[in-house]
């Protein structure tokens, strides 16, 4: 494993711990408020999964031409922007949206610069410790970042602030490989966009790449709004702490699930992925049915490890097939429009049951029989083996 990849490491979980901080920051200020509604949660997760689907055509060509670690940088500086605006009162839905923005444009160049630092046998390795450090600094962030949030929300944007500097300042540690083009203009943008989205659905293994991504961050996404709501009412959770502490439970087990995953799905076996994501909408669907909270929280475990073990793969053979095709930056820009366009519907669809006042049980039981019916189609016609010398 190159030692390039350790600055990456560091910067990424600086990154991650700040943006789950500023989640439970919102999440702290809503829960404070009597004004704010229920709707008000997702409201603010949809404003974030915007500009992923807004930006998407620009975001992958962006952090192909250019050096990543420098994309990182600029990145890390809007989000911090972004984080500034709530701290000085903006209203909330605006200035999320502005670090969804920054984290639109990170995630190509996070993901893609992985095929630069990292040969073929140790890519699913490496995903699988930059899941791992997000997850842990996720853990970490939401953890740290509700308690000094429930104490003073001043101090936890501050904090979030500082530490997408830092993380901007360590980027500036990994190598900078600037690959000059000629910028195209919008319209050409969007054009290749399109055929790019035509190149990678012609294969099984790239559209099942793009489709579970899109299905595990759709089911994550609105499992965790949906969470806010069902704690207290089944669990009697009052705070933002509380529910960091039962999301914890989830974060580990996704930190777990992404160590064991290497040794159990290889590139070459990407169909075994199904299998973990069948057991996650299983254990979906036992946790809406659960009223006690150690329980819970064990069940949130599982449902973690079994989504680890179903993304790590698939964000390896993305990544690998995107070099190969379309390029890294562009193959993960274009499972982010995916991905975010599935979460925002399905939170979208979460925020409008929210203001329909659908009960949280029925919603988090819908969530996981929508789970099971999604990987069934997903994986229809992906082939069981495939040589390493035929991966795209």
């Amino acid at each position: 494993m190159s030692r390039q990849i350790y600055p990456l490491l560091i910067a990424q979980f600086l990154s991650a711990f700040a943006d789950n901080a500023i989640l439970f920051t919102v999440i702290a200020l809503v829960m404070q408020s009597s004004d704010l509604a229920s709707w008000y949660v997702p409201a603010l997760q949809s404003s974030f999964l915007l500009a992923f689907v807004l930006l998407a055509p620009w975001v992958g060509g962006f952090a192909d031409h250019h050096a990543k670690s420098r994309v990182l940088i600029i990145a890390n500086l809007i989000k911090a922007s972004g984080a500034g605006l709530l701290l000085l009162h903006i209203e909330p839905l605006l200035a999320y949206g502005i670090v969804g923005m920054g984290a639109a444009i990170y995630s190509p160049a996070k993901y893609g610069i992985l095929p630069e630092l990292v040969e073929h046998n140790f890519l699913v390795k490496a995903n699988s410790w930059i899941e791992g450090s997000t997850i842990l600094a996720i853990l970490l962030g939401m953890v740290i970042g509700a308690r000094v949030a429930d104490y003073s929300t001043t101090a936890a944007l501050a904090m979030t602030i500082a530490l997408f500097l830092v993380s901007a300042l360590v980027t500036l540690r990994l190598p900078s490989r600037d690959i000059p083009q000629k910028a195209a203009t919008s319209k050409l943008q969007i054009l290749e966009f399109a055929r790019q989205i035509g190149q990678f659905f012609d294969t099984p293994r790239s559209r099942f790449a793009i489709l579970g991504g899109s299905l595990f961050w759709a089911a994550a996404a609105t499992l965790r709004v949906i969470l806010v709501a069902w704690a207290p009412l089944v669990l009697a959770l009052k705070n933002a702490t509380d529910i960091a502490q039962l999301t914890l439970f989830l974060a580990v087990g996704i930190i777990a699930g992404s160590a064991l995953v290497p040794r159990i799905i290889p590139l070459e076996h990407l169909r075994r992925a199904r299998i973990p994501a069948y057991l996650m909408a299983i254990c979906i669907v036992v946790l809406s049915l659960l009223d006690q909270l150690w329980p819970a929280r064990f069940t949130l475990f599982f449902i973690g490890m079994m989504g680890g073990m179903f993304i790590v793969p698939i964000n390896a053979a993305l990544q690998e097939l995107g070099q190969l095709s379309i390029g890294s930056g562009s193959a993960v820009a274009l499972q982010g429009f995916f991905q975010n366009l599935a979460m925002l519907a399905a939170v979208g669809g979460y925020t409008y049951a929210a203001s329909q006042q659908v009960d949280p049980i029925a919603a988090m039981l819908g969530l996981g029989v929508l789970v099971f019916v999604a990987t069934f189609a997903v994986a229809l016609k992906l082939p069981e083996q495939e040589s390493t010398n035929n991966l795209s």
